[in-house]
């Protein structure tokens, strides 16, 4: 993982990490045939970090980054409450799109900085499911 600045991992803040990662993951996805439609999408309900078509399912990526695993895989972050407010970010988003009779899919994308230039990425594709 690089930045514009060439920052090392260590002495960014939490908030800059999370955007690095952010960043990182757009880019992995891309090389996955994704297509990005939206990044850090916000509504009332909150934010989305990745809103991506992976062939015609429509995704909605929360994108987790640490420094270690000491606090637990970063997958591990991704509460009851935050999949309940990513089902509503999600409803929110269709409605403002209007769709309709479409595939819809959450996945998270779990990032842990190993050093300055290397991060293990993991895709967890359909996470969670609505209701869950």
């Amino acid at each position: 993982m690089t930045n514009q600045t060439d920052e090392p991992a260590s002495n960014l803040t939490a908030h800059d990490l999370g955007l690095r990662g952010e960043r990182a993951a757009a880019r992995y996805l891309e090389y996955r045939g994704y297509e990005i439609l939206e990044r850090n999408w916000s509504c009332f309900a909150g934010e989305a970090d990745v809103i991506a078509f992976d062939g015609d399912t429509l995704c909605f990526i929360e994108v987790k980054t640490r420094r270690g695993l000491d606090k637990g895989f970063p997958a591990e972050a991704v509460t009851r409450a935050k999949r309940t407010r990513y089902e509503n970010i999600a409803a929110c988003y269709l409605h403002d799109h209007h769709y309709c009779d479409i595939a819809v899919r959450f996945d998270i994308i779990s990032l842990v900085v190993l050093d300055d230039h290397r991060a293990f990425l993991r895709l967890h594709t359909n996470a969670f499911s609505a209701g869950e």
